[in-house]
Order: C-alpha cells, then structure tokens, then sequence
C-alpha cells in the first residue's frame, strides 16, 4: 500500500504513480536525438517514486535512470563515458560551464551523440553525489545560456533559478535545437505537459484536503492550511486530457 492508500495491484508499473492518477494514457515521446543519462539519489528514487525525474525518463527514449550516490565503479555508467560514440556532458551550472551557443560546441561533438547527465537529487544530496563520483565530477559542464523559473507551484526551489529535472531537460533541448545539436524537429512540448498534469493534481488534491479537512500523508502538511488558487496555465491540466 502507497501514501494514498492505494494497494501495489492499483499501481501503474510505467509511472509508478496510483492508477487514479497516472499520467501515461497519452504517453508521447520526445526523440531529442539526446542520450540523457538520471542519476538519481536513493532518496529520491525511493521516496519520489512519482518525482519529474521518472517522468521525463518515460518521455525520453533511450533514457536511463541508474540510483546511487559514489557512481564510480558504476560499470554502466562507465560503459556510456568511455564509448566512442557519445559527447559526455554534466548538466550543471558553473563558470567554465559550456552553454548551446559557446562557439565551437558543435563542432567539438562532432559526429558523437551528445550524452547529458543529469544529477536527480535535492540540491544538498546532489553536490555530495558529484563530489564523491570523480568520473562524473571531471565532466565538462553544460548549462543553460537563457535563465528560467520553475512553475513546480507545489514545490518551492532552494532558489528562483532552480528548476525541476524535467523542466531542466524541457529547456536544455530547446536551447540545443538553435544551433542544431538537438533535433530541431523534436517537439519538447510533452514534457511540460506531463509536468503541469501532475502540478494540477497535485494542487487539487491539497486543497481538497484541506477543504474537507483531512490530516496529510506528509510530515509538513499541517503547515498547510489555506486553499492554493489553481494558476490559469494549469486549470485545463486534466489527467485523461
């Protein structure tokens, strides 16, 4: 039984969200021509079993989540960096930081497929995770040349320039695709859509808690006592849609 009380055969096993709110019916992909590679945080993976990290990773083909937090010795991981046939990048900010329009990216990458890893974890948990993975932690860096502002209204960021993973692959494929590193037909739009579904669930089954007054499943919730408006992006974000 999850959070919500809901038994394991009421799972969806793509998602691993409860089949009251699944978000896979209208499964699109979006074929970035990017490998992106999740290194999720066992915390993470263990209890944000329905967090942006999994979602993207269903919208991406090819993607892999692999969990741990020292992924030295991780033999897939090293498998992927070590192949001749990718550009090995860590998405994360940084002054020597790489950005889509650095003059010569592209022509660095060449004929290799550029392959984004991406740290799923909380900001404090993933400066740990690089720090002791020194196959990750002597990466180049990428990050984005534009500045953004999660809409994750459920959630709030350690800072206005964080945002979610699967907001941070919505955006680094959009900033790819100018300069044609990304595959400029890819629509990354199924992304944000998954996204803002599961932001308006969520904010509906808050305030309807609240509303009938119901203790939460989590230890915070009874911070949360006020109704939250649903913003006007979001009120059409129905699961089903």
């Amino acid at each position: 039984m999850d959070e919500t009380g809901e038994t394991k055969s009421h799972i969806c096993f793509k998602c691993l969200n409860p089949l009251s709110r699944c978000f896979c019916a209208d499964l699109k992909t979006v074929d970035s021509g990017i490998k992106f590679i999740f290194l999720m945080h066992p915390k993470e993976a263990k209890r944000q079993k329905t967090g942006t990290g999994r979602l993207a990773h269903l919208r991406l083909p090819e993607s892999e989540i692999l969990v741990g937090v020292d992924f030295t010795q991780n033999e897939r991981l090293n498998s992927l960096l070590s192949s001749p046939e990718y550009f090995p990048v860590l998405l994360y900010p940084g002054d020597d930081a790489r950005t889509a329009d650095t003059p010569g990216f592209k022509e660095e990458i060449g004929n290799r497929r550029l392959l984004v890893i991406i740290i799923d974890s909380t900001w404090f948990c993933s400066k740990k995770m690089i720090k002791l993975s020194t196959n990750v932690n002597t990466l180049s860096k990428l990050s984005f040349s534009g500045s953004y502002k999660s809409i994750f209204t459920f959630k709030r960021e350690p800072a206005e320039y964080c945002v979610s993973t699967i907001e941070s692959c919505y955006y680094i494929i959009r900033e790819l695709q100018a300069p044609g590193i990304a595959n400029q037909s890819a629509d990354p739009e199924p992304l944000m859509d998954v996204f803002k579904k599961m932001i308006s669930y969520q904010l509906n089954r808050e305030n309807e808690r609240i509303e009938k007054g119901l203790p939460g499943h989590h230890a915070k919730d009874w911070k949360y006592t006020r109704v939250k408006e649903i913003p006007e992006y979001l009120r059409s974000q129905e699961i089903g849609e």
